[in-house]
């Protein structure tokens, strides 16, 4: 009887529910309602200044400043075509086994990198006090002529980028694998076509993030133009105040411009880089506009939960 007893399983007890108490984040709250405040000062301060912020809506349209616009967007893409053209041709030369080729890529590296884009912009504005008269053999005229205000530009930025792009593509080029170049050779590609055809394409995944940040950057870097008088949107909103007499109200005009310009490319920038990672990633990371249909789906599915009785 009591083996009968003790083989009769003990009646199991539920175990007890467990209350899950949050950590309190105090941290969180104060440096929150800190920051909440420094921006009410901000604005407070703002709005007590003596701006004129009715006339910044109409001089976002006036014609001198679409024109430094227009010059900025010009100048932005020219010297951003050029940085990138000259940028592939260093970073080959940076790479290759004739000493005397990477010997120099590298000394225009250090040089341009290791000296202020204005004090490259302004000695190519004043390059004729070096060298007065420019002499190709077959052409022969005044620096002065020459280096207008749109060259100077344009060398100074477009020069300067070409240090930087060489190394974004030789990075690029060096995440592919060698043997992918083995490859090519061994079927009788030519060195050059090999880059062409098989290098340089599936370096492009790596060359295109940094090339965007770098073409932004380029808008901004442009308004250093102003130095050697180009009339871009700076140099025009520099203009307009000094007539007007409103300089913050047009200092205001030249940034909400740049940020527009910005914010345009950089959705551009996006929607290149989710395309050159189609050969990387199995699945793509979604679009902003997806995200926003994916979130007004969630917000029309949710429902209440029920009262059970």
């Amino acid at each position: 009887m009591t083996d009968i007893v003790d083989k009769v399983p003990a009646p199991s007890v539920p175990p007890e529910q467990i209350k899950a108490i949050p950590v309190r984040h105090y941290g969180r709250w104060v440096a929150g309602a800190v920051v909440i405040g420094l921006l009410v000062l901000i604005g407070i301060a703002f709005s007590n200044a003596k701006i004129n912020y009715d006339i910044i809506p109409d001089y976002l349209t006036d014609d001198l400043i679409l024109s430094g616009l227009w010059h900025t967007l010009y100048i932005s893409v020219l010297a951003m075509v050029l940085g990138l053209v000259l940028g592939v041709i260093l970073a080959v030369m940076r790479m290759s086994s004739n000493p005397v080729t990477s010997t120099v890529s590298w000394l225009y590296i250090w040089f341009f990198r290791g000296t202020p884009v204005l004090v490259q912009l302004l000695l190519w504005y004043n390059i004729a006090l070096v060298f007065p008269v420019l002499n190709l053999g077959f052409y022969k005229d005044e620096m002065n002529d020459v280096m207008t205000p749109f060259l100077a530009a344009l060398l100074g930025l477009g020069l300067n980028e070409a240090a930087y792009m060489s190394e974004i593509v030789r990075a690029g080029i060096q995440s592919v694998d060698e043997g992918q170049t083995e490859a090519s050779h061994a079927l009788g590609m030519t060195h050059a076509k090999t880059l062409r055809r098989v290098v340089l394409p599936q370096a492009m995944r790596v060359i295109v993030p940094p090339t965007g940040n770098e073409f932004i950057n380029m808008l901004k870097t442009s308004s250093l133009a102003y130095a050697v008088q180009f009339n871009e949107l700076l140099k025009r909103a520099t203009d307009v105040s000094s007539t007007s007499l409103a300089v913050v109200e047009m200092y205001f005009v030249a940034s909400i411009w740049y940020l527009i310009l910005t914010s345009v490319f950089s959705v551009g920038q996006y929607y290149l880089e989710r395309r050159y990672a189609r050969g990387s990633s199995r699945s793509l990371p979604p679009t902003p506009l997806q995200r926003l249909r994916k979130n007004l789906r969630l917000f029309g599915s949710f429902r209440r939960p029920e009262v059970t009785r």
